[in-house]
């Protein structure tokens, strides 16, 4: 028998978006999305990542409706990070495609794995993890309070964000030496200080999406990953 998955949604208006059964989780449950007084991003562009993540979340649901499946859709600045379960290498690449269709979506990481959906005790771990890792966050100087998005999956953490070199690398050293985390991904822009303070008034965003005549926005499955109990 499958197991029926529940949908968790950031608001009314996303619930009322989205079918009542579809199994994606949108905007990551690990540590939620950035507070909008502090991040970095514009709140134009914070409000473009949840319609991307709610729209993605929507073809998702609708194109592999009926498959055991468990997907996370987490966006920034137009870069989507897809991660969770799924049944088949093939359901994997369909993910990614759909997601990489999507109106205004410059990048996607396409890190969904084939196996049986996670539990809600695994989901749950994952949450208090990554919590974690927050806290350990805001324990660090050198990083800026809710500069970096956290999203936790089978004790992986994922790092998201527009920040400088230094920035992204004292994270990433950081996260690896939380307890329970085994493997730190990161998924930066990565951007000199001048750079990133123009981004969050919106004077300077990344490359604009493609045009629809340009095709879908490119895939990776290759991100720069950090093993704990190193420094890269």
């Amino acid at each position: 028998m499958k197991r029926v998955h529940k949908l968790v949604l950031s608001g009314v208006a996303v619930a009322l978006a989205l079918p009542a059964c579809a199994p994606l989780v949108i905007g990551g449950i690990a540590a939620g999305t950035a507070i909008v007084a502090t991040d970095r991003r514009s709140t134009g562009a914070q409000l473009d990542d949840k319609t991307i993540e709610v729209r993605a979340a929507n073809d998702l649901g609708n194109a592999l409706k009926g498959n055991d499946i468990h997907i996370n859709v987490n966006s920034f600045e137009r870069r989507v990070l897809l991660t969770g379960e799924v049944a088949s290498e093939a359901v994997r690449a369909q993910a990614g495609a759909i997601a990489s269709r999507s109106k205004n979506v410059r990048l996607v990481n396409n890190e969904l794995v084939v196996a049986a959906p996670s539990s809600f005790g695994e989901r749950t771990d994952d949450n208090t993890l990554g919590a974690r890792v927050r806290a350990a966050f805001i324990n660090t100087r050198e990083i800026a309070f809710n500069s970096v998005d956290i999203v936790t999956e089978r004790r992986i953490i994922y790092l998201m964000g527009a920040v400088t070199q230094k920035e992204a690398d004292t994270a990433a050293l950081v996260a690896s030496r939380v307890p329970g985390v085994q493997q730190v991904v990161k998924l930066f822009d990565v951007a000199s200080a001048d750079e990133v303070n123009r981004r969050r008034v919106g004077a300077a965003p990344p490359p604009a999406p493609q045009s629809p005549t340009q095709g879908p926005a490119p895939i990776t499955t290759t991100p720069v990953t950090v093993t704990p109990g190193t420094s890269r």
